[in-house]
């Protein structure tokens, strides 16, 4: 590392209030060490340390240089951490914690393409609700998360993130499968399947029927996006969910989806998140590159 050693005599001095004690800390001789600090003080042009009776403290230029040096040491190790799991990407496990929806579609389309080039590391898909997802990887159970609504969290760093917005699912044999449009009335004149109170997309839809006046009971309600789809796919029945929650059923041409055109369903965001501060394990970000790209292309 480019003058790791300065480095890391700036900031030992500072923690031991002292050269010798840095001295002692580092097993290097005071002399060098303070010849260091000399230099750099001449360099800058401003002393580093006030000389105490009992050791020393930084100046303010001091501490602004002790915040540069700590940071990049961190980032230092952060990168060397990195450089190790180059090293070893040939063996590992990456966690992400997600939605039934996605589960089958999204996130098995990027783990099929990331394991093609990566092999050797395993993929470990988990299923759950959203508060769920959030507790695993607020615990560190899980590596990753890509959920739809996900509340805000000051522990949580968001990747990737998009208005979804809910449309009208249904098979491709359907009579309103052929106007790349539907006016929410039409919808009414087919059995209806709804998500059940439980979910939080149940409120989306139900609410946008309400606001357009128009007064339906769902032929099906549940909390299963998996059989949402099997239904759609196999009646006349529509179902309301994201085209990402039918990515690989539109790739098959088992369903497809299609706005609503006179009505707007209220936001429904789908984002990828990560701990924040969670040590950056290289395996678990390439797989995170590989779950956006899928992402981008089902947006596009």
């Amino acid at each position: 590392m480019l003058h790791s050693r300065l480095l890391r005599y700036i900031d030992e001095v500072a923690r031991c209030g002292s050269i010798r004690g840095a001295g002692e800390r580092l097993h290097v001789a005071p002399s060098a060490i303070n010849k260091h600090v000399l230099e750099l003080e001449a360099e800058i042009g401003e002393p580093l340390f006030e000389r105490l009776p009992r050791g020393l403290r930084p100046t303010a230029a001091g501490e602004i240089l002790l915040a540069h040096v700590r940071k990049t040491m961190l980032e230092y190790r952060q990168v060397e951490a990195e450089i190790r799991d180059l090293k070893t990407l040939q063996s590992g496990e990456v966690i992400i914690a997600t939605m039934t929806g996605l589960a089958s579609g999204i996130v098995a389309m990027a783990a099929a393409n990331f394991a093609a080039r990566h092999p050797q590391i395993q993929i470990s898909i988990r299923v759950l609700f959203v508060r769920e997802i959030l507790d695993a990887l607020v615990s560190g159970a899980a590596d990753l998360g890509l959920g739809f609504n996900l509340p805000p969290s000051p522990q949580l760093e968001s990747l990737w993130e998009m208005d979804t917005s809910l449309g009208a699912v249904l098979s491709p044999r359907h009579a309103l499968a052929r106007m790349e449009s539907i006016p929410l009335a039409h919808c009414t004149s087919y059995p209806l399947i709804f998500a059940d109170r439980s979910m939080v997309i149940h409120g989306i839809i139900a609410d946008t029927f309400v606001d357009a006046g128009l007064s339906v009971e769902p032929a099906f309600r549940t909390n299963s996006i998996e059989a949402m789809k099997r239904l759609a796919a196999a009646s006349e029945s529509i179902a309301f969910l994201s085209k990402f929650d039918i990515a690989e059923e539109q790739r098959q041409e088992l369903l497809v989806y299609r706005q609503i055109r006179d009505r707007a369903f209220s936001k429904n965001m789908l984002s990828l998140v990560r701990r924040e501060k969670h040590a950056r394990g290289l395996a678990s970000l390439l797989f995170a590159e590989e779950v956006m790209a899928v992402l981008g292309a089902v947006s596009a």
